[in-house]
């Protein structure tokens, strides 16, 4: 059996600079408009020493999406069918905001990809995404027809979160544009914990 050394310190620190090069690069120039010539500059190593760790800008372009999907993924699958519905709800949109807070290139990345077609994962969207999401609208349907939490469509749920929280960093310069230069998230926290303990609570709402 064939099996890689394990890198070097340096190595790995190489690496780990060619994929932040590449996700500044790809998040702002998507992967059409991106060059490896860019992302060398951005990770402040020569091209030919970049190739020495990634043979192709899609082999970069891939490693990136490996890490950010299996990121992407982590907050959904979080969501317990034993824990108090409400409180399940409100923390995997409190997730989703703090990725977009916490990684807002990776949240571009995947923006990008998304508006060229989603050339490069499109079978994971229609397939691992899918079936994820498929599984937890089960459980929060299970909820709604328990009378836990208010009946919606359970898909168009999980659908507005993401729309939601993401577009504080897709959106970022518009955002900062509106509301200033001032820490948005936490005024977005607030809101979005508001407006879905609101809606999921199966109360029905008086009328004035």
């Amino acid at each position: 059996m064939n099996e890689h050394p394990p890198m070097t310190r340096i190595q790995a620190r190489n690496r780990a600079v060619i994929l932040s090069g590449g996700l500044d690069v790809f998040s702002i120039a998507g992967f059409r408009g991106a060059t490896l010539d860019q992302i060398a500059d951005a990770a402040g190593l020569s091209k030919p020493n970049l190739l020495y760790y990634f043979p192709s800008k899609d082999a970069i372009y891939a490693a990136l999406l490996e890490q950010l999907l299996a990121t992407w993924l982590d907050p959904l699958r979080a969501l317990d069918a034993d824990g108090d519905p409400v409180t399940e709800v409100l923390a995997y949109a409190r997730r989703k905001l703090a990725l977009s807070r916490d990684f807002p290139r990776e949240s571009r990345l995947f923006a990008t990809e998304i508006l060229a077609g989603a050339p490069q994962i499109h079978a994971m969207l229609a397939g691992p995404l899918r079936d994820l999401v498929n599984e937890k609208a089960l459980v929060l349907q299970s909820w709604m027809d328990a009378g836990r939490i208010r009946a919606t469509d359970p898909h168009h749920l999980i659908v507005s979160i993401w729309a939601l929280t993401q577009h504080y960093a897709d959106f970022d310069v518009q955002v900062r544009a509106v509301l200033g230069d001032g820490d948005a998230f936490a005024g977005a926290d607030h809101f979005i914990t508001d407006l879905y303990r609101s809606l999921l609570d199966p109360a029905p709402a008086r009328r004035l």
